[in-house]
């Protein structure tokens, strides 16, 4: 639910800040007064679109905070966007320049005006004087109607959209069919070729090393051989004149440690002198020139260059490049079998039949029941003998949504045939709809992870009397499972609400500047009993405002159980 708004140099408002209560609160003020700004700054921060003009006259910037209980099911996306929210509440700021810059923030980190969006279907719904108009678009009566029957079409949504992507695939199949076959055949020749030469993934630095090695094999084997001799061949060699210098200082080692270390020093390089001696006539003896390898290999070289160059590749790239071109063939051939994309067609046609089938029965099933719950409602609201009708028609092709279109059918009074929401004539008729849909539907979202605040924002224009009443107690026993802020111009309305805040407007310093105090006691007599008879208040206005306040305190209210 709401919890506080904070607005500061927002159209005509300098500086406020608002508790909200649970249960059912209005708005009420003089025309003109200002008290659709709330609204105004409500939606702004809950990211609608902004620019310079709501920036209050000579301020540089308008600033709205909108502090709301944190609904559970947002635990997660706001853990995958990052924002902090162990507090349990969520804090909405929206900044907006003179020049129309607007920035946002998310329980004081930085935020895009798209996750502000993202939040606010989960935060409240608001009702305007003309909410029936969404109610003639067919993706808004679905939605509702979807809600009410407690669906989930993410499963259908699904379906439909692999029925789709399957059906493009077959029918690009069968339209490429000759394009798809030479495309093959193509691949299919390359991949031969590349096939026949069998690039192994580390050959061509094993080939290049091998050639190189051969290439190289005289003047290996001769510096091999000087080297072997120098060791131990010469007269004298390496190791005879390390034996001798070794022979010499053992003589005389007894006599002065210090020479330890140099006879040590000379013992290891006599060793590894050995060592590298053995290594060197292992390797003479198992080196050979071997001239009918090296035309092998440069055979093999000669191919690897002469396709990498074909296929403007490096040779490296040529192992990588085979195995792309497998994929390839393997996904063309995926792609233009025919029989096969077709029974993925039937696959996938039957698996969304089975999604819309269970779909369409739910719809089936709450489309009279949400009918009969809105007729009711529509009985207390003085349009006795109205019916009201949800209409399921067939399409003829699939679409995401399912199988079936659905519309809102009115009969206004007794005695008419529902028609289309749409063709209804009456305004205060077409609020009182739209309040009647409203009350029902939310009143069976209730306990469901339905939005915690619900705004009317005038839809009860047109109505008066004991309708009025009526629509003030809906109101107020829609509070008692929702929070319901309304902004009315009805007292019956007004007398109903929980809590009162009162807007008003006045000329300041050459300004006009608007404020929101709430009211109670005689305060909220006196805006009743304004409301009932203008500004002079007499005492038949005032008794008329109690009496008025005193049957709405004590009024029972009837509930509704929503249905399970």
């Amino acid at each position: 639910m709401l919890r506080r708004l904070s607005l500061r140099d927002f159209v005509i408002v300098p500086e406020m800040e608002l508790d909200f209560h649970a249960g059912f609160s209005v708005l009420t003020g003089e025309t003109g007064a200002g008290k659709s700004i709330l609204i105004d700054a409500l939606q702004l921060a809950l990211g609608s679109r902004g620019d310079a003009g709501v920036v209050r006259e000579g301020a540089a910037r308008a600033d709205i905070s909108a502090e709301f209980d944190r609904p559970a099911q947002l635990g997660a996306w706001l853990d995958e966007a990052g924002f902090e929210h162990e507090s349990g509440s969520l804090l909405l700021r929206r900044v907006i320049d003179s020049q129309g810059k607007s920035r946002a923030w998310i329980n004081g980190s930085a935020a895009t005006v798209t996750q502000l969006r993202e939040l606010a279907d989960s935060l409240l719904d608001i009702h305007g004087q003309h909410a029936w108009q969404g109610l003639t678009r067919p993706a808004a009566v679905r939605a509702l109607l979807d809600d009410y029957a407690g669906l989930n079409t993410t499963a259908l949504a699904a379906s439909y959209q692999a029925l789709k992507s399957t059906g493009d695939a077959l029918a690009a199949a069968q339209t490429r069919q000759g394009e798809l076959l030479r495309e093959r055949e193509r691949l299919a020749w390359q991949i031969g070729e590349l096939a026949r030469l069998a690039p192994g993934e580390d050959e061509w630095d094993e080939l290049n090393a091998e050639h190189q090695k051969l290439s190289h094999a005289q003047s290996l084997m001769d510096a091999a051989r000087a080297s072997l001799e120098a060791l131990s061949e010469a007269e004298p060699s390496a190791e005879a004149l390390l034996t001798q210098a070794l022979d010499q200082l053992e003589k005389v080692l007894d006599y002065d440690a210090a020479l330890l270390p140099a006879v040590e020093a000379l013992r290891g390089a006599q060793a590894q002198a050995q060592d590298a001696a053995h290594t060197l006539s292992t390797y003479l003896h198992g080196s050979e020139l071997e001239p009918s390898r090296m035309q092998e290999l440069d055979e093999r070289v000669s191919a690897w260059l002469t396709l990498a160059r074909r296929y403007r590749r490096t040779p490296q790239e040529l192992p990588a490049l085979l195995a792309q071109w497998r994929a390839e063939l393997q996904a063309l051939d995926a792609a233009s079998d025919l029989d096969a994309l077709e029974a993925a067609l039937a696959q996938a046609n039957k698996a969304f039949g089975a999604e819309a089938k269970i779909v369409s029965a739910a719809r089936k099933a709450a489309a009279p029941q949400l009918a009969a719950a809105v007729s009711q409602a529509m009985q207390q609201l003085g349009m006795t003998g109205g019916v009201f009708e949800i209409a399921l028609a067939p399409q003829e092709q699939a679409q995401s949504y399912g199988l079936e279109s659905a519309e809102f059918l009115v009969a206004g009074h007794a005695g008419s045939a529902p028609r289309p929401l749409s063709k209804v004539a009456s305004g205060g008729e077409l609020s009182r709809i739209a309040l009647a849909i409203a009350v029902t539907a939310s009143q069976q979202c209730s306990g469901q992870q339905g939005v915690g605040t619900l705004i009317f924002d005038e839809i009860d224009a047109g109505v008066g009397g004991a309708v009025a009443e009526t629509v003030g107690r809906l109101m107020k026993q829609l509070g008692r499972e929702r929070q319901v802020l309304a902004v009315t111009h009805l007292p019956q309305v007004a007398a109903c609400a929980d809590q009162h805040l009162v807007v008003a407007k006045a000329l300041q310093a050459g300004q006009t500047l608007s404020s929101v105090r709430p009211v109670a006691g005689e305060a909220r007599t006196a805006e009743i009993a304004r409301m009932l008879g203008g500004e002079r208040l007499s005492s038949t206005s005032i008794a008329h405002a109690q009496e008025m306040l005193d049957l709405s305190a004590s009024a029972p209210l009837k509930t509704k159980k929503a249905k399970s």
